[in-house]
């Protein structure tokens, strides 16, 4: 008799299942990396232009703290006053990372935990064999027949992640390899999330708010004015995002 069902005095089978479930997630995270020592006026009012250009990046985006440039704000109380400002304009900071003269209890206290670069992996069954280290998870592509709306985030975590249709403002794209686009791309798309820095991404239409490969982005700003609405193809150069026109 399986051990999950328990036979009682009647015959009746009854089911025997676990309360919860431990399951690795992939996660992306915006990091903002702080690159002075103070967050002064200036600072406040730059932040608040980016997040007037370019407001649906940040909705509802988690958000991790970079402070390896910034030691003046690696102190509790000017770390605070940050984060109520951060706060106060609905930026979800959960996470900080470059913050080692800060112990556990006052990140705690500040509503922070210490994020440390990396690629996730699954959490291990007990009754299952870890897999070598060496041997990389099997591919596996996705293909989405449909448009994308908005408000929809669609990932490949181990492949390419291929969409035949176009991709709404407020949708968001996550691929471990390339990202395809058939249709016009006005959402999201990060390709080589996993850090993979010969990731590519082709659309058909070029209107992104954001594009990014490795980890390193561009904004509907700052995206090469000779590519817009056109089809491009975008890949990583001495570290540098670089946008070719198709035709």
């Amino acid at each position: 008799m399986s051990k999950g069902y328990a036979r009682n005095r009647q015959g009746s089978v009854t089911a025997a299942s676990a309360a919860f479930q431990v399951r690795g997630r992939f996660l992306t995270a915006l990091v903002l990396r702080i690159d002075a020592d103070s967050a002064d006026d200036a600072f406040y009012a730059r932040l608040d232009e980016q997040l007037r250009t370019t407001p649906q990046f940040f909705s509802g985006a988690p958000m991790v703290l970079d402070l390896a440039h910034a030691p003046g704000l690696c102190d509790a109380d000017p770390l605070a006053a940050l984060l109520a400002h951060l706060r106060s304009r609905d930026l979800r900071v959960f996470g900080v990372q470059n913050a080692d003269r800060l112990d556990g209890a006052v990140l705690e206290g500040l509503g922070l935990i210490a994020v440390t670069t990396g690629r996730d992996a699954p959490v291990p069954r007990a009754a299952a064999a870890a897999p070598s280290a060496d041997v990389p998870p099997p591919l596996r592509n996705k293909v989405v027949h449909a448009p994308v709306r908005s408000g929809q985030r669609v990932m490949a975590e181990h492949g390419d992640l291929t969409v035949i249709g176009s991709v709404a403002s407020g949708a968001e794209l996550v691929a471990a390899g390339n990202i395809h686009v058939y249709g016009t791309l006005r959402g999201r798309a990060m390709a080589g999330c996993h850090g993979d820095e010969s990731a590519h991404i082709f659309c058909q239409t070029l209107s992104a708010e954001l594009v990014a490969i490795a980890g390193l982005y561009q904004t509907s700003e700052t995206l090469d004015a000779a590519a817009l609405n056109r089809c491009t193809h975008i890949y990583l150069k001495d570290e540098k995002l670089c946008m070719e026109v198709i035709a």
